[in-house]
């Protein structure tokens, strides 16, 4: 073919393990998966090349994605309101205040289109929603063999704009993040390059021990690989404990791909992965293609040691692994959980240069009181420091209803940003609903002050999601409370995960520690955490303090959670109930107690901890391949909102000259079908050079 040459497959076919050949590959993926932010600008370019062709005299709907492309709306919603049975509802309708222009645009764009599929908001995270509904194993295409009608069978593959979608790794589809005008030109048929890749093979052996999750796993293997430079490499994850690992737990390692490095860590297709497809609602038909698909291949099954050569073999026995979190500013440094509290003061008093936060130890020990009354309006004084900001009240800003704006430059700060604008303080203060929790507390350095139950990373495996809302439950029967000055907040990865909470109950205990659904998307992942109370913003900025956010995310590079909060560390979904518990993280949850019951006594990490058996007994009972097909057949339905949203109609988008987010791009202006010259660039140079561990945060 033109896109792909008999030489590129030769290439690739006599591919050497330890010494691949130096050429780029053409790679066609089957389709594309966006979200929201970064997948905005590539339907905005769609609607400017309708309307190029428009005005040469063509048709517009020639202009159509060559692939099917989907886009899952999950980058918008943040965390305003946290700790409160109105949260989902109130945070909900803050987000489609303040995207409303985006999603009239988005909403053309759906019915425009043949092959742009929408999720729209309050679904789910764009890999979750990959995982358990968008990825079909094999596709098939119709086609004329011999005279007669067939269907041709191919992998399920893609790319993403998002570098997290290497999660769809875990059931062994392949696919990776790129950026937009890679994943624009697959979406018009041009092809993806890479460098042919090396591919080290991680041999997995043994099996978790009691105590230690998915979370703690994948943390592992970011620590282990990021040590053996695995960047721009393919890591493929096989042998016995490879096996042995559910989907839901090779998602969570394949997740965390970005920060271990490689392009892709992958699971090769097995037994489990076809049973996962028909546990989420796959029909039978395409759960029996996946399988007959790879084994026709003779590509199914879980390679074991000297089945197949590697670049580089690795080593990783399954029972090595322990309970960990990673932090405060990386999400390789990993650190045992008995060692966080020695690990917090040595890195509280070392130099910045140091990657410490160059602090006075007997300063550790300081405490500022603070009294939190639930509320902040905007001529509170208080509101000042506070990371919630008034609107710009200007015609070319972005328009909210009533007459007002937000922000002149919005639209340029969100795309540079990769993050919604704060919500107007007075937006907020007219839902007349408390903002923050009230309550008398102390505050100082080490204080979690955001616990946080987030990211497709660990949402997205029941197991480690029902682990800790067994933990809130014995928490809860204990007596045990979160201090107000945490901001507690859950943001499932799918509507599946609210059901087998609510399902099996434990989502009310969840719900006693503050820990109410505040949206489904990203949230505080990527750093849409909402404003703090003005008054605890106010005491750290007075007092320098490094507080601390605990979270079951995937990154805590410094300022990525929060502005203010300096020490972040990433952990399972259950550490994070715990955390919010002891309030603290110069703590060793193994020795100390996070707190006392109702009657006085001491209260231990290892009291609250649900065992395996407890876990596999409730995961028995949460989940049915039904609630998968009910959940995922009916958008419209379960989000209400969406359905209020006016759009425009037809085939070409009508551009508003007077908005500052969506302008019609300037690169056909003055189009024509005559081909121009491309001349050459001279003096070119760049704008900037970096070194290690620069991030976007």
């Amino acid at each position: 073919g033109k896109k792909v040459r008999r030489k590129d497959v030769e290439t690739l076919a006599n591919w050497n393990a330890k010494a691949p050949a130096n050429e780029e590959i053409p790679f066609v993926v089957a389709r594309i998966v966006l979200q929201d932010f970064t997948g905005v600008p590539l339907v905005v370019d769609l609607a400017a090349m309708r309307s190029a062709v428009k005005q040469v005299g063509g048709d517009p709907r020639i202009i159509e994605p060559l692939v099917p492309v989907d886009l899952v709306v999950d980058h918008s919603v943040q965390v305003d309101f946290a700790g409160s049975a109105q949260a989902l509802q109130l945070n909900m309708e803050m987000e489609f205040k303040r995207n409303r222009e985006r999603y009239q645009f988005l909403k053309w764009g759906q019915q425009a289109f043949q092959t742009f599929g929408l999720v729209p908001p309050g679904i789910g995270i764009v890999h979750q929603v990959n995982l358990e509904y968008l990825a079909k194993g094999v596709l098939a295409t119709a086609t004329q063999l011999n005279g007669a009608s067939a269907r041709v069978y191919y992998p399920d593959t893609l790319v993403g704009t998002d570098s997290h979608t290497t999660m769809i790794n875990g059931l062994g589809v392949v696919g990776w993040g790129v950026g937009g005008i890679e994943a624009e030109a697959g979406m018009l048929g041009q092809p993806v390059y890479f460098l042919t890749p090396q591919v080290v093979g991680v041999h997995m052996s043994g099996e978790l021990r009691e105590g230690v999750t998915a979370t703690d796993l994948a943390l592992h293997i970011t620590e282990m690989l990021r040590a053996q430079k695995v960047v721009g490499k393919f890591v493929e994850f096989y042998g016995e404990g490879a096996a042995s690992l559910p989907v839901a737990d090779r998602a969570t390692i394949g997740n965390m791909s970005p920060e271990y490095g490689a392009t892709m860590g992958f699971f090769p297709v097995d037994g489990e992965s076809v049973a996962y497809l028909r546990a989420t609602g796959r029909t039978e038909e395409q759960c029996a293609a996946f399988e007959a698909y790879f084994k026709a291949q003779q590509m199914f099954g879980m390679p074991r040691k000297g089945d197949i050569d590697y670049s580089v073999d690795l080593e990783l026995d399954l029972a090595d692994v322990q309970p960990s979190v990673a932090g405060p500013k990386r999400p390789q440094d990993r650190i045992n959980l008995p060692e966080l509290g020695d690990t917090f003061r040595s890195l509280f008093t070392k130099s910045a240069k140091d990657g410490g936060y160059g602090k006075e130890l007997d300063t550790l020990t300081r405490r500022f009181p603070i009294h939190l009354n639930g509320d902040a309006h905007p001529d509170q004084p208080e509101m000042e420091p506070s990371s919630v900001q008034s609107p710009t009240d200007t015609p070319t800003a972005m328009p909210i209803g009533d007459g007002k704006f937000i922000g002149q430059t919005v639209g340029d700060s969100e795309m540079v940003t990769n993050r919604p604008t704060a919500t107007p303080a007075d937006m907020i203060a007219e839902t007349r609903a408390p903002e923050f929790k009230d309550g008398e507390s102390r505050i100082g350095h080490g204080s979690v002050l955001i616990a946080a139950i987030t990211s497709c990373t660990n949402t997205s495996n029941p197991s480690v999601m029902l682990a800790s809302g067994l933990l809130a439950k014995k928490a809860v029967e204990r007596g045990l409370r979160v201090d107000p000055a945490v901001k507690t907040s859950l943001a499932p990865g799918s509507r599946v995960v609210t059901d087998y909470l609510n399902k099996t109950g434990l989502q009310t205990y969840l719900d006693q520690l503050g820990f109410q659904t505040v949206g489904y998307g990203c949230t505080t992942c990527i750093g849409n955490s909402g404003p703090l109370d003005p008054k605890i913003e106010k005491a750290i900025n007075e007092n320098d303090l490094i507080a601390a956010s605990v979270l079951s995310g995937n990154r805590n590079f410094e300022a990525r959670v929060h502005q203010n909060i300096k020490a972040n560390f990433l952990m399972s979904p259950p550490l994070v109930v715990a955390f919010a518990l002891a309030g603290r993280v110069d703590i060793d949850l193994s020795q100390e107690p996070l707190g006392k019951d109702r009657d006085g006594k001491d209260v231990y990490l290892r009291d609250l901890w649900p065992s395996l058996q407890e876990i596999r007994d409730t995961l028995r009972t949460a989940l049915t391949p039904d609630v998968f097909r009910r959940l995922y057949k009916d958008f419209s339905e379960q989000n209400p909102k969406w359905n209020e949203i006016p759009s425009s109609t037809g085939e070409i988008y009508e551009w508003d000259e007077k908005s500052d987010y969506i302008h019609e791009p300037p690169f056909f202006k003055d189009f024509s079908m005559e081909a121009g010259s491309i001349e050459d660039i001279r003096d070119a140079r760049p704008l900037g050079i970096f070194g290690e561990s620069v991030t976007t945060d």
